[in-house]
């Protein structure tokens, strides 16, 4: 069994930076893959960033390429997401989740946090 906890989410206005935080206990966290997803209300949860277990490969969605930025830390069972330039439409629910498979489809992340609320004031 892994808990997965996220923090860091919060109010912030367009422009404006967060970070988010996300531990994960129980097993060896350097064997799971992470991932960062969000939610807004209406609609299905979507893939943001990932990374692999070494830390040495990451991968976003389009719409947060350039602003966004995953990584990890092994020794502290934690990986984060650095968002700068939140926009509107950023804001969501974003859930941590460990995965074993390399892959952007949340049906291959198989432990999630409850998820942390981001909100983007224009």
């Amino acid at each position: 069994q892994v808990q997965v906890v996220e923090s860091g989410g919060g109010l912030v206005q367009a422009g404006g930076s967060l970070r988010l935080s996300c531990v994960a206990s129980g097993r060896t966290f350097s064997m799971y893959h992470m991932g960062w997803f969000r939610q807004a209300p209406g609609k299905e949860r979507e893939f943001v960033a990932r990374i692999s277990r070494s830390g040495g490969t990451t991968n976003y969605a389009d719409s947060v390429k350039g602003r966004f930025a995953i990584s990890r830390d092994n020794a502290k069972s934690t990986v984060y997401l650095q968002m700068n330039s939140l926009k509107p439409e950023d804001t969501a629910v974003y859930y941590c989740a460990t995965g074993t498979a390399w892959s952007t489809n949340i049906h291959e992340y198989g432990y999630w946090g409850q998820g942390t609320q981001v909100t983007v004031s224009s």
